[in-house]
Order: C-alpha cells, then sequence, then structure tokens
C-alpha cells in the first residue's frame, strides 16, 4: 500500500468511532490530512469499523478486500450481502433513519437519484491514481465527485472466427465483407420491438451524437448532444441499414444471442454477459472495437460499478481513507483478480491477459458513462421507439421524424 495511504489511515488514531447504524448528522468530514512517512511508520493504525452493502456476485471479493485493509489499518469492513435488486430500494428506505450502512457498491448510474434524494456525500479523493478519467466522469454529478470506480462493462463487437478471421476498419465495409461470406445476418444488433438505444450507440456516436452534451470534466449537461445534423445523419444512416436487412424490429435479445450461436452472422454487438454461452458451445470468438460508421471513433455506453459514501454515516473519516484505499492500484488489482472484472485503473487494465476481456477493455476506451442525470429519464422511450419506426418504415423521412423525437424529449425535461 502507498505510504500516503497509511499516513491518512494514522491521522484518525484518536478516534474510535462505532460502526454505523444510529442516527447522526451527514458525513462532511474530509479524510485527515497526510501525517510525514515517519510519523506514519511509528502511529498506531486507526480503529473503528465500517459497514458496506453489497451484492450476491461480488461478497466474497470484498471480503477479502476487506481483510487487507483490517491488516493495514486496523479498520474493519463489515460486508453485508444484499440482492442486487434490493441494494438501491433498501438504501432509499434506511439511510434517512440512520439504519443504513456507511457505503454501498452500485452502478454509477445511481448517482443522480441518490444526489437529488441527499442520500450520498461528496468524495474528495487525496489521489485519483490512475483511474481512467470516463470512469471518474460516471461518477461526477454537478461538478462533484460521488463514487469511487473500481469496474467497468460495455458492449463491443463481437466476431465469429470460422466464418471470417480480419474485420475492416469501418461498418459500411464490414457489412460488405459479411455478405461476402454468404451470411444470413451480415452483423447481429438487438433491438426489439420497443428499440434498443443502447446496443446502437456506438453506430451512433461515431457521426458524433451523444446523447448529451458534456462538460470540460466530462459530466453531463442537459443539453441534447444528438440535436442537429450529426443525430439526424445518423438517422439516415440507420435507414439505410434497415433498407439493407442489417437490423429488424424482430431481432430481440434472446433472437440475437441465438442467431449468433446458430452461426447465422459473423458479427454482434453484445456485451460480456453473452460471451460466456459463446465459448461454452465451443465457438472461437474474438471481441473488437465497433468500427466506426460516421468517420469518428464508436463509443459504447460505459456501466461502472463503485462505491458510494452515505450521507447519513457517523464514520465519515474512516469511511474517507476506505475510499482513499479504493483508488490505489493495490485494491484495483485485487479485486480485478478476485472478481475477472475489467478494472477502472487503467495500469490493471494493461495487464489483463484473457482475450477477451482485454477485447471488451480495449473496445471501452472510448466509451461514455450512461447519463445519471435526471434528463436521462425523458430519453430512453421517444429513442427507443423513435429508432423502431424508422427500421420499420413507419417513419417515411428519418430526418424529420428524428427532430420530432428531439422536440419531444426536450419537453419532459
Amino acid at each position: 500500500m502507498r505510504k500516503s495511504i497509511v499516513s491518512v489511515l494514522a491521522a484518525g488514531v484518536a478516534l474510535s468511532l462505532a460502526a454505523c447504524g444510529g442516527t447522526g448528522s451527514p458525513a462532511t468530514t474530509p479524510a485527515a490530512a497526510p501525517t510525514s512517512a515517519a510519523t506514519s511508520e511509528s502511529a498506531a493504525p486507526a480503529a473503528g469499523s465500517l459497514t458496506i452493502w453489497v451484492d450476491e456476485t461480488r461478497i466474497d471479493d470484498f471480503k477479502a478486500l476487506g481483510e487487507d485493509f483490517v491488516s493495514a489499518s486496523g479498520v474493519a469492513l463489515d460486508v453485508v450481502q444484499k440482492p442486487t435488486g434490493d441494494i438501491k430500494t433498501d438504501f432509499v428506505a434506511q439511510a434517512p433513519t440512520g439504519e443504513g450502512p456507511d457505503l454501498i457498491v452500485g452502478a454509477h448510474d445511481w448517482t443522480g437519484e441518490l444526489v437529488s434524494n441527499g442520500l450520498i456525500s461528496p468524495i474528495e479523493l487525496g489521489d485519483k491514481g490512475k483511474l481512467a478519467d470516463n470512469t471518474i466522469a460516471a461518477f461526477q454529478y454537478d461538478g462533484a465527485l460521488y463514487g469511487v470506480p473500481y469496474a467497468v462493462e460495455n458492449i463491443a463487437l463481437v466476431r465469429n472466427n470460422k466464418i471470417l478471421q480480419d474485420t475492416p476498419d469501418t461498418f459500411d465495409a464490414l457489412i460488405e465483407q459479411a455478405k461476402g461470406a454468404g451470411a444470413e445476418f451480415p452483423a447481429i444488433i438487438q433491438v426489439g420491438d420497443q428499440g434498443d438505444a443502447y446496443h446502437m450507440y456506438p453506430i451512433q456516436t461515431s457521426f458524433g451524437a451523444p446523447v448529451f452534451k458534456s462538460n470540460a470534466d466530462g459530466s453531463y449537461t442537459n443539453e441534447l448532444g444528438m440535436e442537429g445534423a450529426e443525430g439526424e445523419a445518423f438517422a439516415t444512416y440507420l435507414k439505410k441499414l434497415a433498407d439493407e436487412k442489417v437490423v429488424s424490429a424482430s431481432m430481440g435479445g434472446d433472437q440475437a444471442k441465438q442467431a449468433f450461436l446458430d452461426g447465422k452472422s459473423p458479427y454482434m454487438i453484445t456485451g460480456p454477459w453473452n460471451t460466456a454461452a459463446f465459448t461454452e458451445a465451443g465457438m472461437d470468438i474474438s471481441v473488437l472495437a465497433v468500427p466506426s460508421a460516421g468517420g469518428q471513433p464508436s463509443a459504447p455506453f460505459l456501466g461502472v460499478q463503485g462505491v458510494y459514501l452515505s450521507s447519513k454515516s457517523e464514520n465519515g473519516i474512516l469511511a474517507n481513507q476506505f475510499l482513499d484505499y479504493m483508488a490505489t492500484t493495490e485494491a484495483q488489482q485485487k479485486l480485478f483478480d478476485l472478481g475477472g472484472r475489467v478494472p477502472a485503473d487503467t495500469s490493471v487494465a494493461e495487464g489483463i491477459t484473457d482475450e477477451l476481456l482485454a477485447g471488451f477493455a480495449e473496445a471501452g476506451k472510448n466509451g461514455q458513462p450512461m447519463p445519471s442525470i435526471p434528463e436521462m429519464g425523458a430519453v430512453w422511450s421517444h429513442w427507443g421507439n423513435t429508432q423502431v419506426s424508422i427500421i420499420n418504415g413507419q417513419a417515411a423521412d428519418p430526418v424529420a421524424a428524428w427532430k420530432t423525437m428531439v422536440e419531444n424529449i426536450k419537453a419532459g425535461f
């Protein structure tokens, strides 16, 4: 562990703080300032306990991380398992009463809701280490950082190497290549009858049309980025893909997965949740970045997992010490070794040896965090329904349909 982190831990020696559970004022005290290295090495470790909620998929990972943390700091980490679907809802219900945990592990797109409800505190990291900028941006809201990222998930292009062994640099060339190979589907992109803007997003962003515009620090504004010529160019291209039978509303998630398993296409845009089934079926696959269709790099949505600090925690100093520890390469490496999720730390990500996981990491380098701002709630249904209307031919003029979509979205803000 870095000496700067040990120094912070030692600065809390005079505090003996009980585990979270009672009521109290929000924890707004920043982490203690580092002392000198000599002082940190001679001081006794801090004493106390923190409670953290995690889901069933990472309970063992955080228990092991807690053992390392208590050895270095003297601060115990009480890791409590909660069902995946219950962590946020239980936290929202219990935190205001003081019955919740000090920390929770969850998705970055919870940030807006939790901030709006006053349930999480801003975090002041002493050192952001080697955390990727886009993972830090995922947890930023109104100029403040509200979580420490540790794992990333995104979609990419999966190739069936039995059919093709190389991939062109543009999406149009990819389609022509696949047609030349005699594939039933040139590429498989999940759509469904409600649309699927998530799986279409790498193609849309390659036209320079992100869902929202961003501030200099990477956080989102509430100004639509897909309004105007760039978004309209994507709408026109989507009509082209539909006319060429590349995309169809009849291709839902299950149908897409099965079609690729059946060898009906050399390509599928999907995430790591499907690749295990492909390899278990004996398929030889590669994971690549989605080639550009509009001339700019394709940027999939990123789903970033991280740790939040409860604003109702009575253990603010100890919690900030743990969050500083979470940002270290040591902790990021530990969680990657245990959980196998693409890490937020760039130096750990560079050391991935699993080819499929490395492919997803590479494909996500230009990724954009899923927006957590409240305005996103007005986007999804209009966005997906408009794409379906273009694909199905119900919208004779894709540009006009896109303009109407933009106006309907803005009316919902």
